[in-house]
């Protein structure tokens, strides 16, 4: 997996490159190199490569996928957002740069991803679903609608169903964005199934977020803790506790393999980069 994360981090700066020099670049280098575990980029080509197809050809759509993840944290981090000063450990982009930049950088970011998947020169059909996929997640249908749900229930007393709900959109679909990307690229009958695990995944991501926020190392998860009881949030913690949530996530991380054993590929694969996130509050 470290050799997959050095060439998505090289792929990344080599398409930067190819931007014209300006502050806007600038702001979306200083976000793209910020630290981040490139989650949902491996997550695509490790499946890919549990179909055994050579992932080589598809990590510009892999790059396209963290372009994507990256400008959203830009605008959510934004004052007019969650206003966060805070990200991965260094002062957000509108913090290093300015609001104007860091807005700018995100629409970028947004923008320029379809451009890198219409030049993988990938079969058209597959170049539309590959597109339709990403922006539905990421859109109104998705991650958008997810951040309205949060913004619209801050400061309210919320049941588990509606917090679910947030969850579901705002961090599940574009998650489960990134395995429906490499079935549709391998076996689309499979979408379905991996769209369910990354859900299960995405959901568990974000319990443990919860609890991070509760009993992490801000030098260690690289952002400030105790936000959520500060902004009387409620969250996974707050409703169930942190023992209740380890049990959840745990839960949540079994299903998921149960589903992944109804999938012919090499599981093995798999298996170890769910058991890496698993152990993200261990």
């Amino acid at each position: 997996m470290e050799t997959m994360l050095n060439e998505i981090n090289e792929r990344l700066s080599h398409i930067l490159d190819t931007y014209p020099d300006c502050q806007t670049k600038k702001a979306m280098y200083y976000s793209l190199n910020a630290g981040g575990k490139r989650i949902r980029p491996t997550l695509m080509l490790l499946a890919l490569k549990s179909y055994d197809i050579n992932y080589h050809p598809y990590i510009d759509i892999a790059c396209a996928l963290e372009m994507i993840h990256t400008y959203s944290l830009i605008h959510d981090d934004l004052p007019g957002m969650d206003n966060d000063d805070l990200r991965r450990g260094k002062p957000t982009c509108h913090k290093q740069f300015d609001e104007a930049t860091a807005i700018l950088a995100g629409d970028a970011l947004l923008n320029e991803a379809v451009n890198i998947i219409i030049d993988a020169h990938l079969d058209d059909n597959k170049t539309i679903k590959l597109i339709k996929c990403l922006y539905q997640s990421s859109g109104l249908n998705g991650m958008i609608y997810g951040q309205q749900l949060d913004i619209e229930n801050e400061n309210k007393e919320i049941d588990i169903d509606t917090l679910r709900k947030i969850h579901h959109y705002k961090t599940g679909k574009l998650l489960s964005c990134s395995l429906k990307m490499a079935a549709i690229i391998a076996n689309e009958k499979d979408q379905a199934v991996w769209e369910k695990i990354g859900f299960k995944i995405g959901l568990a991501f974000q319990i443990q977020d919860d609890v991070l926020d509760v009993i992490g190392d801000e030098k260690i998860i690289g952002k400030k803790t105790g936000s959520d009881l500060q902004n009387h949030k409620v969250t996974y913690v707050s409703l169930y506790g942190i023992e209740k949530c380890q049990e959840l996530v745990d839960q949540l991380f079994n299903e998921a393999i149960q589903l992944l054993y109804s999938l012919r590929i090499n599981h093995g694969l798999m298996l170890c980069i769910f058991e890496k996130i698993r152990k993200r509050v261990r």
